[in-house]
């Protein structure tokens, strides 16, 4: 089709968003807004989660309207999972289907579908430039987020992903312990930007942490008590923002050496949201080296450009059956 283009629609926890890929495969627009939380408070729950993404839905829509006038849209995709598995579920991701549904049904459009997680997948080979070098390579990746930290071998199928989960936090998610030390040092939700920046300020010597990794599994929990005793003792909150920085790269670096035992050259891809986290990607490049890969900050938090990739590449798929 010509001047056509490929919407992506993704209604995660804590951002609406909505994304929209040109016919060469360009991302046009990733517009995002996120859930309100209140101060003090860690987290929304389903229902309040729901509500707000109906709120910004409207708008969002309004905005993605005026960036592809000219344009012809071939097909929709909303995240419809967290992750792949076949319990998975939120209900906060209702709200893209029925904005999906509502778009595509007076244009018979397409609808396509797929988890959160391949989004952000999707939306890490996009932004860090491994498109090109991993396709039909299989790779290891992290999705650490405040809903997740999972270690994975991901395998291109065509337009789709093979995820197989093979470790991670069997507790306590990064994001998670980043929020509820952030939120205890008095910085506003989400806590990661706010953190980094305290973290930045440090000038004192990081205590050694005692991490909690055996093999593929990692344990999170202990995180949270050990910063907040050390603020309780020191009251130095730039300190104990580095420490939570520098515990979570060690323990991703730990996983991380473990997927790789078997295959040294074993290509590595990180994304979400703590991954736009600049001091723990840095800690991991030096500390792992080798072929390694990172999601561009805008395309490592909560966003539907991998959406409305995969909304494109599944488009031409069937255009090719």
């Amino acid at each position: 089709m010509y001047n056509a283009c490929y919407i992506g629609i993704d209604t995660s926890n804590y951002t609406t968003s909505v994304a929209v890929v040109n016919g060469a495969g360009e991302v046009l627009a990733n517009l995002k807004a996120p859930l309100p939380v209140k101060a003090g408070e860690r987290g929304l729950r389903q229902s309040d989660a729901v509500f707000a993404h109906v709120k910004n839905l409207p708008h969002l829509m309004d905005e993605l309207g005026l960036m592809i006038k000219g344009l012809h849209p071939a097909a929709v995709c909303y995240s419809r999972a967290p992750r792949d598995e076949a319990d998975s579920y939120m209900p906060c991701f209702l709200s893209g289907a029925v904005a999906a549904h509502a778009l595509a049904a007076p244009l018979s459009l397409p609808i396509y579908t797929c988890s959160h997680q391949a989004g952000h997948l999707m939306a890490a080979l996009y932004s860090s430039g491994a498109q090109a070098s991993l396709q039909g390579r299989s790779f290891g990746a992290f999705h650490v987020s405040g809903g997740t930290t999972d270690m994975l071998r991901v395998t291109p199928r065509g337009a789709d992903f093979e995820i197989t989960p093979i470790g991670g936090s069997v507790d306590l998610h990064a994001g998670q312990a980043v929020d509820r030390v952030g939120v205890a040092l008095g910085l506003s939700f989400p806590c990661g930007p706010h953190l980094e920046v305290l973290a930045g300020q440090n000038t004192k010597k990081i205590p050694k942490p005692r991490l909690a990794v055996s093999g593929g599994t990692c344990h999170l929990s202990g995180l949270e008590n050990m910063a907040l005793r050390l603020f309780e003792e020191t009251g130095d909150k730039p300190l104990v923002a580095a420490l939570v920085l520098d515990f979570i790269a060690r323990t991703l670096a730990a996983l991380a050496a473990h997927l790789r035992a078997a295959d040294p050259s074993l290509p590595l891809l990180f994304s979400g949201g703590v991954m736009s986290n600049r001091i723990i990607a840095k800690q991991l490049k030096d500390a792992l080296g080798g072929e390694i890969y990172f999601a561009e900050p805008a395309f490592s938090a909560d966003n539907a450009a991998g959406v409305a990739l995969i909304c494109r590449a599944r488009a031409l798929a069937a255009q090719n059956d």
